[in-house]
């Protein structure tokens, strides 16, 4: 462990002369939400840090203080093919302590990244990956956001670029099994009472011919 965080701090405090810290921050308004972040490494390969501060907050990389509080945050890393090649549920000892519940429930992600573009996506827990980006999300359990608030924050770590990407929901919703509207069924009535009304007629047709015969 102290190998790892030894590795973290030094990419943190060198990083390369073209590389920048980027910041990013939002709220979700569905609890199965996905909002992706597109960051690029153009040098020779590096070590590439995603954190949050949804859950317990902190100042992020830009110097504003997030608001401890909202949900418990999970990211997922992606290569330009969509391949998964990194996920952080919790940072542990190298996130921030919620300072009600005591929780590090903020991920923190360090990768060594060759040149490339990638995609990161944030999601509510319990919603993991199912595959590769495409492939879409689990959905969450928790119901809303489990008592606490949808806002998120997210900072990419030494890339030269980085923008917010596409928010979407995954799963999408199951649809909703089609009901006729009123008139539908005025129609439909109307319709049977037709064929009710020409079956009666043929049948005293049918009557009257036989008893003149």
């Amino acid at each position: 462990m102290k190998t790892y965080e030894a590795l973290i701090a030094m990419s943190l405090i060198s990083g390369s002369a073209n590389a920048t810290d980027f910041s990013f921050a939002g709220n979700f308004k569905h609890r199965n939400e996905v909002q992706e972040l597109n960051f690029t490494v153009v040098s020779a390969a590096k070590e590439v840090v995603l954190r949050t501060w949804s859950f317990a907050g902190g100042t992020n990389a830009e110097g504003a203080v997030i608001e401890h509080g909202g949900f418990d945050p999970m990211v997922t890393l992606f290569d330009a093919s969509g391949v998964r090649i990194g996920f952080s549920d919790d940072g542990g000892t190298l996130s921030a302590r919620d300072p009600v519940s005591g929780h590090t429930w903020d991920p923190l992600l360090a990768s060594l990244l060759s040149p490339g573009s990638y995609t990161a996506t944030v999601t509510q827990y319990s919603s993991f990956p199912r595959g590769i980006l495409t492939d879409g999300f689990q959905g969450t359990g928790p119901v809303g956001f489990n008592g606490r608030d949808s806002h998120w924050a997210l900072d990419v770590l030494n890339v030269e670029g980085a923008s917010l990407g596409v928010s979407y929901i995954s799963p999408m919703p199951s649809p909703v099994s089609s009901v006729p509207e009123p008139e539908s069924y005025v129609l439909l009535l109307a319709g049977l009472g037709l064929v009710n009304y020409a079956a009666r007629r043929r049948r005293d047709a049918n009557a009257n011919a036989n008893a003149g015969s």
